[in-house]
C-alpha cells in the first residue's frame, strides 16, 4: 500500500471508530461507506491483522485495533500540530530573506530603509548581496532582486518601484573654471565623466532636439570612466567633470549647492525603471510577501526617487 493510500485508509478507520459507523466516516471524509470500507479493508490487509468486527448495525474494535486507534491518533495529532505551526509561522512573519541589488540602490535606498523593516517585523533576518552583476535570482538562491531595466522572464513577479531619471551635473567650482556648456555641442570642450557597464559597453548620453529628435553622444573620450554609479557623482563633487547620473543620486548635492545642472531641457532623462522581482509561485512564502510590500511603501515615500523632473531647472548652472 502506498504511503498516500495508508494516510486515507488510516483516516478513514479513526473517523469510523470515532462515528460508529461507515457512513458517518463517510459524510465527513466527502466520500461513499464503500469507498471507507474499501480503506479499511485495504488497511487491514496491509497489517495483516483485523482492526474492527462489523455487524450490519455496529462496529467494535478488535484488541489490535484498539491498540492501533491510539497510535493513528497521536499521529494525526502530531500532523495537525505541524500544521498549526505553519499557520503560527505564517501569522509572526519570520523567516530568512535573500536580496541582490546593486551596490549603489542597495547602500542608498535599500540600507536605510531596514531599520523599519525590522522594527515592524522582528521575526525577519535579512542578508543582501550588493552585486552589479545581473543574477539569476533563482538559480542563486534569492527570494528577492531590486534592478533597473525591463525584465521579460516570465518565471519572475515584477513590481515597479520607480521610474529613474537622469541628469547632467558638475559642480560650480568646475563650471567657474572650464565654463557652462550652452549646447551639447560644447562638451567637445569639456571633461566628461563615463560610466563603464561590467559588460564593457560606455553608457550614452541622449540629448532632445526642439523637433523632438533624440541624439546621443558617446562620450569615449572621457577624462575619467568610472563603473560605479555613486563614484560619478563623487567624481563630480571633485570638480573632475560634467557627469551623467540618476537625479536620485545627485539629488541632495544639487539641493546643497554643491552639484549644478547643465543643460536642462536639451539633455534626455532617459526611461530607466527600477522594480522588485521574485518568484512566480501560487503561494508565496509571508516572509517574503511581507518584506516586498514594506520596501515598495517605504521606496514610494523616498523623495530623491520620485523627484518631479521640471524642477529640476532650480537647480541648474546660471
Amino acid at each position: 500500500m502506498e504511503l498516500s493510500q495508508r494516510v486515507r485508509a488510516i483516516v478513514s478507520f479513526v473517523e469510523a471508530a470515532s462515528a460508529g459507523s461507515f457512513a458517518a466516516a463517510a459524510r465527513s471524509q466527502g466520500i461513499s461507506p464503500a469507498a471507507v470500507s474499501k480503506n479499511i479493508a485495504g488497511l487491514e490487509q496491509a497489517l495483516g491483522v483485523r482492526l474492527m468486527n462489523r455487524t450490519t448495525r455496529t462496529l467494535s474494535l478488535t484488541e489490535e485495533g484498539t491498540a492501533f486507534l491510539q497510535q493513528a491518533r497521536i499521529a494525526i495529532g502530531a500532523l495537525d500540530t505541524a500544521m498549526d505551526a505553519v499557520v503560527a509561522r505564517k501569522m509572526e512573519t519570520r523567516g530568512h530573506v535573500r536580496i541582490s541589488t546593486s551596490t549603489a540602490f542597495g547602500r542608498e535606498q535599500l540600507l536605510p530603509v531596514l531599520p523599519g523593516l525590522r522594527a515592524r517585523y522582528p521575526g525577519i533576518s535579512v542578508e543582501v548581496d550588493f552585486d552589479d552583476r545581473v543574477t539569476d535570482l533563482i538559480a542563486d538562491g534569492y527570494d528577492l532582486t531590486i534592478r533597473g531595466g525591463r525584465i521579460v522572464d516570465s518565471s519572475l513577479i515584477s513590481r515597479p518601484v520607480c521610474q529613474l531619471k537622469t541628469a547632467l551635473v558638475a559642480s560650480p567650482e568646475y563650471l567657474a573654471r572650464c565654463g557652462v556648456p550652452k549646447t551639447p555641442a560644447d562638451l567637445a570642450n569639456h571633461h566628461l565623466i563615463a560610466r563603464r557597464f561590467l559588460g564593457g559597453r560606455v553608457s550614452p548620453w541622449g540629448f532632445r532636439g526642439s523637433d523632438g529628435s533624440l541624439t546621443t553622444l558617446e562620450p569615449d573620450a572621457a577624462a575619467v570612466t568610472l563603473s560605479a554609479p555613486e563614484a560619478q557623482t563623487q567624481a563630480a563633487l571633485l570638480g573632475l567633470g560634467i557627469a551623467q547620473v540618476g537625479v536620485h543620486h545627485a539629488l541632495a548635492h544639487l539641493q546643497a549647492g554643491a552639484l549644478k545642472a547643465v543643460l536642462v531641457g536639451q539633455h534626455d532623462p532617459g526611461n530607466y525603471e527600477m522594480v522588485i522581482q521574485y518568484p512566480h509561485r501560487a503561494l508565496v512564502a509571508p516572509r517574503v510577501k511581507a518584506t516586498v510590500e514594506y520596501l515598495l511603501d517605504a521606496f514610494r515615500q523616498d523623495a530623491s526617487l520620485h523627484f518631479p523632473l521640471e524642477r529640476l531647472a532650480d537647480y541648474a548652472a546660471g
